[in-house]
């Protein structure tokens, strides 16, 4: 049996009831080296199987050769396991294995993050990962340009890193050739970990704002506001 599992943001209380049950069924978890960390403080006797970033296939066939020896294996991705996760390289790595997988849904940084800052995504919006190590960062251009230009609420994944540093100014270069300066942002670090982090910021300040991996970034659309303090995309009820 294999859990591709999705644990949230990384604390005890953000993960569901359904990916404890998975997690505490398996003889083994498999995991990148920093979720596995997360883990061990809530699951300390599992035996464990990591790999450091871009090893992610490695993993995966791990974890499906694994499971056909008749252990039930978890496979742990941060957030959801299909957003941005393992759910999907899994299924392509086993397809015609005659393998039981259970995929176990979870809270997305997305959704955990909008919650620390309010309520940003109360509408539509796009979510886009800056990470170009599996798509060229041209492609990235053109869906932050047309997520800008139909004033979508845009959460950001992956914002910068040592050799992107400066990918987010370049996305909020993008978005001012549609949306005002004055545009409300916000981003949340180590979300529902140590060291939670979270500001509200207008759209030029994101524009010089030096953030990391580990934050997830929220540029609103043209009607999102800050109210006592939090940031909010209205809906659209008449009140």
């Amino acid at each position: 049996m294999l859990f591709i599992v999705g644990f949230g943001a990384g604390g005890e209380n953000g993960m569901t009831l359904e990916a404890r049950q998975a997690l505490e069924k398996s003889d083994v978890i498999a995991g990148y080296t920093v979720y596995a960390e997360l883990l061990k403080s809530i699951f300390p006797h599992k035996e464990y199987f990591v790999t450091p970033m871009r090893k992610e296939k490695e993993r995966c066939i791990w974890a499906i050769e694994t499971a056909k020896q008749n252990k039930t294996v978890s496979l742990v991705c941060s957030g959801d396991s299909g957003v941005y996760g393992m759910a999907s390289l899994v299924l392509e790595l086993a397809k015609g294995e005659d393998l039981e997988i259970k995929i176990i849904p979870g809270v997305t940084a997305a959704c955990s993050g909008a919650a620390v800052l309010g309520a940003p995504l109360s509408h539509d919006f796009a979510v886009i990962s800056l990470s170009d190590l599996l798509t060229p960062w041209e492609l990235i251009e053109k869906r932050i340009q047309y997520a800008a230009m139909g004033d979508f609420v845009i959460c950001i994944y992956n914002p910068s890193s040592k050799k992107r540093a400066d990918y987010l100014r370049r996305a909020s270069e993008i978005v001012l050739q549609y949306q005002s300066p004055d545009t409300v942002c916000g981003y949340v670090r180590n979300i529902g970990r140590d060291g939670e982090e979270k500001r509200i910021l207008s759209l030029k300040q994101l524009q010089e704002a030096h953030l990391d991996m580990f934050t997830t970034v929220y540029i609103g659309n043209s009607q999102t506001t800050v109210m006592d303090g939090r940031m909010v995309t209205p809906r659209g009820y008449l009140l």
